[in-house]
């Protein structure tokens, strides 16, 4: 039997997985990923970030299938690049998404 709520918390006594960990094998980004972190880099405003602790982000996708996760990473790994910021310090990450018209795609980043 299923437990209705509208709200849930738990804690699984489980030790979160990395990326490096789920693979075997080396990875190589493919050609959209190189096209896309040169963009992000380009496009992300040239401040000087002290310390990164929280991030915001909101997809805007064309898709409705689109997982709101999957874009998380990419933007992440981008964001401490151009920042030269070690991602281990932030806390905390919101992430929304939104479904817009193709061709009307964005992500909406901020950075506490």
């Amino acid at each position: 039997m299923k437990l209705i709520s509208r709200k849930m918390k738990t804690r699984l006594p489980i030790k979160p997985l990395s990326v490096n960990q789920a693979w075997q094998g080396k990875r190589f980004k493919t050609p959209a990923y190189v096209k896309f972190q040169r963009d992000m880099l380009l496009l992300l405003p040239n401040v000087t970030l002290e310390s990164i602790s929280e991030v915001h982000l909101h997809f805007g996708f064309s898709s409705k299938l689109s997982d709101l996760d999957n874009a998380t990473k990419q933007t992440i790994d981008c964001i401490v690049k151009k920042y030269g910021i070690d991602d281990r310090y932030i806390n905390k990450i919101v992430l929304t998404k939104e479904i817009v018209q193709k061709g009307n795609e964005f992500i909406d980043i901020q950075i506490f």
